[in-house]
């Protein structure tokens, strides 16, 4: 596992994707960023749904900055023709990909590795973690898709405050401004994480795709495009199996829905 910078493993239908650099926080270099996009791509092929964690202590500290500073001094050549951030191609492959994802979160989630975790399409942490946007104490600015991302999901205010004051915020304060749906005890996050993602293996592939895709693009739109979008969506002919459940429900022999403690 040590020599690996992302793990990947799979249970049944679910990918689990790990970063692990421990040692550096799980820090983002351009070699872990590759060992993710094959690790992402494997699990579009392989699974239903996949769980991105992190080993050791931290989730992830973010851009690793020995690396920036080597960039930034010349150390490292500039590509000569300007192309798509590498990050941004790996995280969109997550957050508009064919499956979803369920990040696991614990320890350090900063500047990088915020904007991975809501790359993700739901969020679990534990009471260990933490949430930072601390870039502009370093005199950089977001790079990983933060600008649109964690905007989207914290609010201008929020992420502004974030950044200009290098707060950071608790796991309480991490469900609130809606950046994670899950709070658990400390160490039980993957746990959960997982279960999570049984649950929603569960559901058609299609009915994915869709939750997945369809819905940042509808909220991207006007009122009115929303509505012609979700129509044709819904007008779209089902699969056999979404026939089958519909069956089972209207003859009685579906599961009945029953809220469960703690979800």
């Amino acid at each position: 596992m040590s020599e690996e910078l992302v793990t990947y493993s799979l249970e049944g239908p679910v990918a689990l994707i790990g970063l692990n650099r421990p040692d550096k926080r799980n820090a983002i270099s351009d070699a872990v960023i590759d060992a993710l996009s094959a690790a992402v791509l494997r699990a579009h092929d392989e699974a239903d749904v996949a769980v991105l964690h992190g080993h050791g202590s931290n989730f992830c500290a973010g851009l690793d900055l020995a690396e920036a500073l080597q960039r930034a001094t010349g150390q490292i050549a500039r590509p000569r023709k300007r192309k798509r951030h590498n990050w941004h191609v790996v995280f969109d492959q997550i957050a508009r990909g064919p499956i979803p994802f369920v990040a696991a979160l614990h320890g350090a989630v900063v500047g990088g590795g915020l904007e991975l975790a809501t790359a993700a399409h739901i969020r679990v942490c534990d009471e260990t973690a933490f949430f930072g946007l601390p870039e502009g104490q370093r005199g950089i600015f977001v790079g990983g898709g933060g600008t649109v991302r964690i905007q989207r999901v914290v609010g201008t205010t929020v992420m502004m405050d974030m950044m200009l004051t290098g707060r950071l915020l608790s796991p309480a304060e991490g469900l609130q401004e809606h950046i994670v749906r899950y709070v658990t005890p400390a160490g039980q996050a993957l746990d959960k994480a997982r279960e999570l993602a049984q649950r929603i293996a569960k559901n058609t592939i299609e009915t994915n795709w869709k939750i997945i895709n369809v819905l940042p693009r509808i909220n991207d739109v006007s009122h009115d495009d929303g509505l012609f979008f979700e129509q044709l969506n819904s007008a779209m002919a089902r699969p056999p199996e979404a026939e089958q459940r519909l069956r089972e429900f209207v003859d009685g022999k579906a599961a009945p829905l029953q809220p469960k403690k703690g979800s």
